[in-house]
């Protein structure tokens, strides 16, 4: 068979080298594409590859009954509607590798104009001027570098410090002692980072727990005179609070390649800012990167089409299709029991086991990768990881995974049984099941068996197993509004500790879980969203 490859933007001919030196592919150079004739182009290739020009949206996507994959040759996939292509049946695979040392060597390069002042000493000879009196710098040697997120980035970045002869230190809720040992890092809380750091390096991704996560109050706990380097994401620094800091003097400098609107308007007020370095998002902008990301893809692309290999996907599984349509309620529930399982968990992951039990040959990875997706998509954010780069994410976090079948489980025919733990030995587990082969339930809850729907928002409410508290419970969510879908309740022995799991119709406040809690009788009340 022959499929047909189109390049609808401009990549290097050597970068194609996978695809146009196998005769199984032919592949169509056509960049500028777009409207109606971009969704005609579509309809008659297996695959499209792109950078960042050509936008695959969901009406572009319309007749392309044929496309089994869209290849990004890139990390960011902002330019391509998911959720669309999902919707079809059709990956969406992306070179996450290529710009690591890019981005990587950028963020340093960043920290090392601040600290010698290149920028403005750059300027100031420009504009006729010998000024060495106003540009003293100073050394990284013998500094403290602050890393928020460690990843596969952010530990690149820790290799030069090291180089430098910098000390670091990184907050990372989810990097596992493991794995900080071998990046040479120091662990510690985002309080202690930032009163200890000279300089603060930003590696994590643009998530709901991560916006705005550097503001007025994390700026004043910054030495006075720290530096801080924002090369990932806009939307992790408050630009104004950022503002603020650079004119009081709190800060000696800061750097940013990213921002929350871009391009960065003209008149926006960073561009007048005291000591502050811009750059235009260049955290991928190397001839080498490039390069490589073009590579990466050709060769994920070939082996997507040729091997049925999804591991560049970020939002396929890695198995054919059709045992895709049968495993998908499985797959689904996993990863419901691995959410539930982080917010009761409620600490970082250091071990993941899924154990399975029922007819199916050959699902512990993809269940595997399902129950990870869900624990840490909270963290990551929900473009950030999926059921196939799930296992490399965890990999790279030194988050162990373990996978077990089993033997048949009593009266149900597919059984999955979830546990995290933590680096302190604690651990959370979830179990769950298709009854009657196609209905997903959650069938156990740490010690305790129940069945209910893992769907909606459930409260998860641990008492002493005493009269009255099911009663005051019911009243307290009365009280605030909250509508009961189901109440299950479970117990070891009478006498002892209980567990409830309450099916609501909606997310509970803060306010209410925190008056829940307060209870006579009640130990801890956790609220998860599937």
């Amino acid at each position: 068979m022959t499929y047909q490859v189109l390049v609808a933007d401009a990549i290097s001919p050597s970068g194609l080298a996978p695809l146009t030196s196998d005769a199984r592919f032919e592949v169509i150079v056509h960049p500028g594409l777009t409207g109606e004739e971009l969704a005609r182009a579509l309809a008659e290739v297996h695959a499209v590859v792109v950078r960042s020009a050509t936008h695959i949206t969901r009406d572009a996507l319309r007749y392309a009954e044929r496309l089994v994959l869209i290849g990004r040759a890139g990390v960011g996939v902002d330019n391509i509607d998911v959720a669309a292509a999902t919707e079809r049946g059709i990956a969406v695979l992306n070179a996450p590798s290529g710009n690591t040392v890019s981005a990587a060597e950028l963020a340093f390069s960043l920290m090392l104009s601040l600290a010698r002042r290149i920028p403005a000493a750059d300027h100031s000879m420009h504009h006729g001027e010998w000024d060495k009196k106003s540009f003293t710098g100073s050394e990284l040697l013998g500094k403290t570098l602050g890393l928020i997120g460690a990843g596969r980035i952010g530990g690149e970045v820790a290799r030069r410090a090291r180089a430098f002869g910098m000390r670091v230190i990184a907050y990372d809720p989810y990097l596992s002692p493991q794995r900080a040992e071998a990046l040479e890092v120091e662990l510690t809380s985002l309080a202690e980072l930032l009163a200890q750091a000279d300089v603060v390096s930003i590696h994590t991704p643009l998530t709901e727990a991560t916006s705005g996560l550097i503001a007025d109050a994390e700026l004043a706990q910054m030495k006075r005179g720290a530096l801080l380097v924002n090369a990932a994401r806009g939307g992790v620094v408050d630009e104004a609070a950022l503002l603020r800091a650079l004119e009081s003097g709190h800060l000696g400098g800061a750097a940013l390649d990213v921002f929350t609107e871009e391009p960065l308007p003209a008149e926006h007020p960073l561009r007048w800012a005291p000591n502050l370095v811009l750059t235009p998002h260049l955290g991928a902008s190397t001839h080498e990167a490039q390069q490589n990301v073009a590579v990466e893809i050709a060769h994920a692309v070939r082996d997507a089409l040729l091997d049925g290999d999804f591991s560049h996907a970020v939002n396929a599984p890695a198995i054919g299709r059709e045992e895709m349509r049968r495993v998908r309620p499985l797959a689904d529930l996993a990863e419901r029991l691995g959410a539930m399982a982080a917010a009761l968990l409620a600490e970082p992951i250091t071990r993941v086991s899924v154990r399975y039990a029922g007819p199916g040959e050959n699902l512990t990875r993809v269940l595997g990768s399902a129950a990870v997706t869900g624990a840490l998509r909270p963290v990551l954010g929900a473009g950030s990881i999926n059921h196939v780069n799930a296992l490399h994410i965890a990999q790279a976090r030194g988050i162990t995974v373990e996978r077990t079948d089993l033997n048949a489980r009593g009266r149900y025919e597919e059984f999955l049984d979830v546990r995290l733990a933590s680096p302190d030995g604690h651990e959370a587990r979830v179990a769950g099941a298709l009854v009657a082969g196609r209905h997903p339930r959650i069938v156990r809850i740490d010690r305790y068996r129940l069945v209910i729907r893992p769907a909606g928002v459930l409260l998860i409410v641990r008492n002493r197993d005493v009269p009255g508290v099911i009663g005051r419970v019911g009243t307290a969510l009365a009280g605030a509004g909250v509508n009961i879908a189901e109440y299950h309740q479970a117990r070891l022995q009478a006498g002892g500790e209980a567990l409830a799991a309450i099916s609501v119709d909606g997310r509970v406040s803060d306010d209410t879980v925190a008056a829940l809690r307060s209870l006579e009788d009640v130990v801890s009340v956790t609220q998860v969203v599937l």
